[in-house]
């Protein structure tokens, strides 16, 4: 096929997705404010549809824009053109398996289909076997978490004001591949997915009810709805964010300035050396296949419960009943976009929807801050943000009240330590040619600002229609999935309340896009055999993880398969403080004679 063949296709795609948007866009925005009209020509089922046609044509156009597209390693762009005749040319099922590493792309596929089988023929001992590890890991190794947490917010604090902020990823000639607000948007949108939509103003409520032991007050009192604001600080903030830091720095450490090869093994490499025949052994090989694991279990459980999440939200908007395929039919159109948004690289789809993707978290929550209660916002969440601060010691530290703490901070912690991996890869790739001071600065303090400022603003609104009298949460406890309706009833109270719930909606399906685009590519990278990953390769893991997503939904068992996946958080936990440990020691002998930020300023302060 030639070149100006695939490129007259590319066209033609790109323009049936311009029609489907606009078709459809018109038959969801009428549903939105005249509902009753829409519903009476629509069934349930084909409302869904044109839904997911719309937000899915219009994020799959941004995809499949062409542009020079990027190596993930090195950041060289590479024109499209040529990489889309190759693509399309030459993959064969043989040269696609003669791509892969044996280990790592059939170890993960194994564990995964045992999995399903085992669900299948044993549910209870499997079941019991989970729930026992489980309880092992969120009560008995609490600490674990806790301490190994704990060093990674004093790890990214030293990199960000110490010495080691300094070194340039890549040699001091290296130059950044994106700009700046490009790698911001690719690093925060990876890095905390739908969740942040979904819990931003359920959370707090949640807390605000039943109210933290670590907290002195009383259940839906004013100091509770400050209590509750500064432990969803707590659970998403500073702790939260340097597990990414942590982990991606050594990579990126070992990556550009070592030539290790790209993958999370490559954090080991103080301990084995960092040529790829030195990484190229059981414990690394382990380490890349529970990445592997963590990465692929913890978002196709995500799509699959974002789909519940999602249908729980048009049924409150629009009162519809779905049937049990219409969650299949979300996760299979989700796969659809997030699968061309990975195939079609970082420079094109991952950059451009990651970029709309913060465009539009940004105007929701200029939006809601327009027409809610900021000034409660604001009082509350300055107080919980004082709290926060003063208390952030003594509740990372706290094993108060031990089945709340293991239900709520230990499940969280152990969940972004499952992330940390794709995440950490994912920042280790972006960060060639930017100083290491500002990779922390980024990955920890800027990405916990703009996730503060989200809570603040959406869980405090909630908060004060609550304690106003508008009570969200019986609405809540009237569906499944409570965390997923909890917006709207906050939204029907303020002008441009439809406005408000159709940005929420794109929010939910825009942060998990770009979430599992960026997960199928680093699964990618990891199971193949030292080469960047051809286009059949990241289509075979989109369509694996959205697999994973489906048998989630028709066999039972998601729950469980997700506690899997998250208590992968816990080896990932020793490794964080291995990573921490050998990244300091080789700093502290190769990197020496470079100035503090603490220095910087005693030095000028002295000539001033």
């Amino acid at each position: 096929m030639t070149t100006s063949d695939t490129s007259g296709i590319a066209e033609l795609a790109r323009g049936s997705l311009v029609v489907l948007c606009a078709a459809s866009g018109v038959v969801v925005v009428v549903a939105f404010y005249f509902p009753s009209v829409v519903l009476r020509a629509l069934p349930g089922g084909a409302l869904l549809t044109v839904s997911l046609v719309f937000f899915g044509s219009a994020l799959a156009y941004l995809a499949a824009l062409p542009a020079g597209d990027a190596d993930l390693r090195t950041g060289q762009r590479v024109p499209y053109r040529l990489r889309l005749r190759r693509s399309l040319s030459i993959e064969t099922v043989r040269g696609f398996f003669a791509r892969q590493d044996a280990v790592r792309f059939g170890v993960p596929i194994a564990g995964l289909t045992l999995f399903f089988f085992a669900w299948i023929g044993a549910e209870s001992a499997t079941r019991a076997v989970i729930g026992a590890v489980e309880g092992l890991f969120l009560r008995d190794l609490a600490w674990l978490f806790q301490g190994a947490m704990l060093v990674c917010v004093l790890f990214s604090l030293a990199l960000l004001v110490g010495p080691w902020g300094e070194i340039r990823l890549g040699g001091p000639d290296a130059e950044p591949s994106y700009t700046y607000s490009a790698y911001f948007a690719m690093v925060f949108t990876a890095g905390i997915a739908a969740g942040i939509v979904l819990w931003g103003p359920a959370e707090a409520l949640f807390h605000y009810d039943t109210v933290p032991p670590f907290l002195d007050a009383e259940p839906r009192s004013a100091a509770a709805s400050v209590g509750a604001l500064q432990y969803t600080m707590f659970h998403w903030g500073l702790s939260a964010w340097s597990t990414y830091v942590v982990i991606g720095v050594p990579i990126a450490y070992y990556v550009h300035n070592r030539d290790a090869p790209l993958r999370v093994s490559s954090l080991l490499a103080p301990v084995f050396g960092p040529d790829e025949e030195d990484l190229d052994n059981a414990w690394t090989k382990l380490v890349d296949i529970l990445a592997m694991f963590a990465t692929i279990g913890g978002v196709a459980t995500s799509v699959a419960l974002v789909g519940r999440q999602f249908l729980a939200g048009i049924q409150y908007q629009w009162g519809v009943e779905f049937d049990g395929l219409a969650p299949v039919l979300f996760v299979a159109g989700l796969t659809a976009v997030f699968v061309v948004s990975a195939v079609s690289g970082v420079r094109r789809g991952i950059r451009r929807l990651a970029a709309v993707n913060l465009i539009l978290f940004c105007l929701f929550g200029l939006l809601l801050a327009g027409v809610g209660p900021l000034n409660f916002a604001v009082d509350r969440g300055g107080a919980a943000l004082t709290g926060y601060t003063v208390d952030f010691l003594s509740m990372s530290l706290s094993t108060g009240g031990t089945e709340w703490a293991a239900g709520w901070t230990i499940w969280y912690w152990s969940w972004w330590f499952s992330w940390a991996p794709f995440v950490g890869l994912f920042l280790a790739a972006l960060s060639k040619g930017r100083r290491i001071r500002t990779v922390a600065l980024t990955g920890a303090v800027a990405t916990t600002g703009v996730t503060l400022a989200w809570f603040v603003l959406v869980g405090g609104s909630a908060l004060a229609l609550q304690s106003g009298g508008t009570d969200i949460l019986a609405t809540m406890a009237r569906y499944g999935f409570p965390e997923a309706v909890a917006g709207y009833p906050l939204f029907d109270a303020f002008t441009l309340g439809r406005l408000l719930s159709f940005i929420f909606l794109g929010l939910v399906l825009a942060f998990m896009v770009t979430s599992a685009d960026t997960s199928t590519l680093v699964v990618s990278v990891l199971a193949t055999d030292g080469r960047a990953p051809a286009t059949t390769t990241r289509v075979f893991w989109g369509v694996v993880q959205g697999l994973v997503g489906v048998g989630v939904l028709l066999l039972g068992g998601g729950d469980t398969l997700r506690t899997v996946a998250v208590l992968t958080g816990g080896p990932f936990a020793v490794i964080a403080l291995i990573a921490a440990a050998g990244a300091g020691r080789t700093f502290y002998r190769e990197e020496r004679g470079r100035t503090s930020v603490l220095t910087a300023i005693r030095e000028a302060l002295d000539r001033g």
